[in-house]
């Protein structure tokens, strides 16, 4: 897994996966849920990580469509630092059901980030 992975918003998510595996060689590594229409997937390039997410909606041009996930150690204490250093919280943190803790932000210059820390197994 990559510490940063950009992550693709799309309203077509079937045609941006045969676009990255037919152009660049994507190998599908995860999707979330495990069966039927994918919300989430996780593609490799090369050694590095690419998710598409499907929204039916994805916004217009004034709606990011690109954001970055930081994989960091721990979400809470990242997040406290946010608005201190000129960002914004937009939600969470919250435990996922695909077993990351997850928190909403923007950068300075608005950007979406999603800050993402492994939830450890019980």
């Amino acid at each position: 897994m990559s510490t940063i992975q950009p992550v693709i918003v799309t309203a077509d998510q079937d045609r941006l996966l045969g676009f990255y595996t037919k152009l660049f060689g994507a190998k599908e590594i995860f999707r979330i849920p495990a069966e039927g229409p994918a919300f989430y997937l996780g593609l490799r390039i090369g050694d590095t990580d690419l998710g598409l997410v499907a929204e039916t909606n994805p916004g217009s041009r004034g709606t990011p469509r690109l954001l970055l996930s930081i994989d960091v150690d721990d979400v809470d204490e990242a997040l406290g630092r946010v608005t201190a250093l000129g960002g914004s919280v937009r939600s969470g943190p919250n435990d996922m059901p695909w077993g990351q803790r997850v928190a909403h932000i923007q950068d300075p210059d608005g950007n979406p980030v999603n800050l993402t820390q492994p939830i450890p197994a019980q």
